[in-house]
């Protein structure tokens, strides 16, 4: 459009304004087994799965877990692991370490019991895209499954993943909403006229007496977001004027991992058992694990029957239960004592890395 020949009233008023992005309550139709959708594409229904797709558990059954033996260090690993220690903080001497006397390495029980539960999930939410001739899977060809009969692959257990599966026999055509099937919409920069007022003279056409260099005195420039039409392609549905609507279903499979640690060494700070690894001298698997029983730690115990009865209780009423893993591990540490130049120190190697915590070293910020 030539800039000379706008007429600065002309707009076309069969060009609708700009419709809501997401189709509004009502406009979609009902889907049977889909009804909770309210309508628009935010609306995401959670389905609990039916009962016979979740395991009820056992009443009086309970594991039993074989003897552990507590793992030692031995002076030389203490030394070696302080070493790697001192060596990662630029502060430190490796004197001290190659130097000290220790005095006892003092091995501590320590257990971390740890429980997944992997789930499954399956929500939907009405999806739309461009209509453009495509086939449309609708109630013609039969009544859409419900969200638990679509069948799915399952992956490798303990994996997280997540699918989207288009649901069969929920799709149909309609008019696009954004644009009331125009295929495009008023520009909402100039409100369709496909030129706004000149910010330099204020849509005077002049600028100190002289005229306005940037819009040649006319007063207004042409709409960049429009390029002076009035209008732009509709975003929504790219200008086909129609959209293919259907539920997309979500299959969400995720791995619900709890640990816990009895806090019996005060000096030592439990969150450094989160990076390291132990033994898992016990591994119990199962689509329902059950408490432990006669373990040598009874908090081991409750605490096992605690987080399986909290497991079932919060993932069985809106997932499925796919399987259970229940594990001990021996995580080991010892708590080091040694002396140099006539002090006592101390430190703790702790994992089966053998990482090393020392709340003091005797030289910090003494370089050698």
């Amino acid at each position: 459009m030539d800039e000379k020949d706008e007429d600065p009233d002309a707009f076309d008023p069969n060009i609708p304004e700009e419709g809501p992005s997401a189709p509004p309550p009502g406009w979609l139709d009902d889907i049977h087994g889909y009804q909770g959708h309210k309508g628009g594409v935010e609306d995401n229904p959670l389905y609990p799965p039916p009962p016979a797709y979740n395991p009820q558990p056992e009443l009086n059954r309970n594991t039993l877990v074989p003897d552990i033996t507590v793992p030692t260090v031995s002076e030389d690993v203490a030394r070696d692991a302080l070493l790697k220690f001192v060596e990662s903080k630029w502060t430190y001497s490796s004197k001290p370490a190659r130097n000290l006397t220790f005095k006892d390495l003092k091995p501590i029980t320590v257990y971390r019991y740890r429980l997944e539960t992997y789930t499954e999930t399956r929500t939907s939410a009405w999806n739309f895209e461009p209509y453009n001739g495509q086939m449309v899977d609708g109630p013609q060809y039969g009544m859409s499954p419900p969200p638990w009969d679509i069948p799915v692959t399952v992956p490798q257990r303990y994996t997280d993943m997540v699918e989207k599966i288009r649901v069969p026999h929920s799709s149909f055509v309609k008019m696009c909403h954004k644009c009331n099937g125009c295929g495009r919409t008023r520009c909402t920069h100039c409100s369709g006229r496909g030129r706004k007022r000149c910010t330099f003279c204020h849509g005077s056409g002049r600028n100190r007496n002289k005229h306005c260099t940037s819009c040649h005195g006319r007063g207004h420039k042409r709409c960049l977001h429009c390029q002076g039409h009035g209008y732009k392609t509709c975003s929504v549905c790219h200008g086909s004027k129609n959209l293919l609507h259907y539920i997309l279903l979500t299959v969400t499979w995720k791995n619900n991992v709890e640990d816990f640690i009895p806090d019996r060494q005060p000096d030592f700070p439990d969150k450094k058992f989160e990076k390291v690894t132990g033994d898992p001298f016990f591994i119990d698997e199962n689509v329902l694990v059950y408490p432990i029983q006669g373990f040598p730690d009874q908090e081991i115990c409750d605490v096992s029957t605690k987080m399986i009865n909290e497991h079932i209780n919060r993932f069985s009423s809106n997932s499925r239960i796919l399987q259970q893993r229940q594990t001990i591990e021996m995580v080991p540490l010892t708590h080091a004592h040694y002396y140099y130049k006539g002090k006592e120190y101390n430190f703790y190697v702790y994992g089966m890395e053998n990482k090393v915590f020392a709340s003091k070293y005797p030289s910090a910020c003494t370089l050698l």
